[in-house]
């Protein structure tokens, strides 16, 4: 069984111009997950949980975790000096590393949702990280702008998400296909567990809060209404830790829906940091991933932490869902 190092070499290989850059920017993700999978996992006992007692730039509360694995992601990428900026979830702005003359050859940066589903930490319920990897626009050496990070999903080098559950498991695409390696936490090493991760042909779950049904856009309360008067498999199943639910739907088949509601009323998800990192994933796995009426990865940002309504899984069931938003 291949480690995610063996994988990573092998791959490698494949690419004849590679210089290692990008293997080393897997690592460095590879290395803070690891740190973060020991901390998720006694964090009861080292006053971790709970409320950091600040909020981010999106006005949400702060929980301990969050902040924690947003300082050790920093940490783990800038001490490897293989990236030239960091965009976070949890930081106002993006950060610039090429302070230092070492990172002044880099050529990647990434954006970062550190800790997804964090306020489950208080009850033992999965939690995960998002990440995307894209090559820079202004050039190695120069200052970082705003445009190296507000680039379309379908720019992106690699993406990819980390999930902290009963066991903890590292899943990537970048761009030809999609692997999922296991940690062994006895060695601390990753395996390659899940080779050319597909979605099934057909699902039947879907993953909602349907406590905003009233407010949703008639199109989607129209779509689940029909699923459930039409389809008996049809059936709920919702963590509220997107990781969590995007994972066994990409096992198990199924569709995420977070559309736009009275309280968000452009969606509650970001852009940058969730929906096109899970949506070149799922787009890789043979799914589909759109927002209200286009391609998920299509979308121009234009701001490092814009929202996006968001619907994402197996492409049959995704593009009946078309069907209702282009109806209204």
């Amino acid at each position: 069984m291949k480690t995610l190092g063996e994988f990573l070499i092998s791959d490698q290989k494949k690419h004849k111009e590679s210089t290692g850059e990008f293997s080393a920017v897997i690592h460095a993700l590879r290395l803070a997950a690891k740190v973060v999978n020991h901390e998720v996992n006694k964090a009861a006992l080292v006053d971790i949980i709970g409320d950091y007692g600040k909020t981010n730039v999106q006005g949400e509360s702060q929980q301990k975790l969050d902040v924690f694995a947003h300082e050790l992601f920093i940490k783990a990428l800038a001490n490897r000096k293989i990236v030239c900026g960091i965009a976070s979830e949890e930081a106002d702005v993006f950060i610039d590393l090429q302070t230092n003359e070492e990172y002044n050859k880099s050529k990647y940066v990434v954006l970062i949702d550190p800790l997804d589903g964090s306020s489950n930490i208080d009850v033992n319920v999965s939690v995960g990280t998002v990440f995307s990897v894209y090559k820079r626009l202004s050039p190695i050496g120069s200052p970082l702008t705003a445009e190296d990070f507000l680039q379309k999903g379908t720019a992106q080098v690699a993406a990819g998400y980390v999930l902290y559950g009963t066991s903890t498991i590292f899943v990537y695409t970048s761009g030809n296909g999609v692997n999922g390696f296991t940690l062994n936490p006895a060695i601390g090493t990753f395996y390659l567990s899940h080779p050319n991760i597909k979605l099934p042909k057909t699902g039947s779950t879907y993953s909602i809060n349907e406590a905003n049904f009233a407010t949703f856009p008639a199109a989607v309360k129209a779509y689940l209404k029909e699923r459930k008067e039409n389809d008996e498999k049809y059936t709920t199943r919702y963590i509220g830790s997107m990781v969590s639910d995007i994972h066994r739907n990409l096992f198990q088949g199924g569709v995420f829906l977070y559309p736009p509601n009275k309280k968000m009323p452009t969606g509650k998800l970001r852009l940058l940091y969730e929906c096109n990192p899970i949506a070149f994933i799922v787009e890789q796995a043979g799914g589909k991933a759109i927002s209200m009426g286009e391609r998920i990865m299509e979308i121009e940002p234009e701001d490092l932490h814009q929202r996006s309504s968001f619907f994402c899984g197996n492409k049959e069931m995704i593009e009946v869902l078309e069907e209702h938003l282009k109806r209204g």
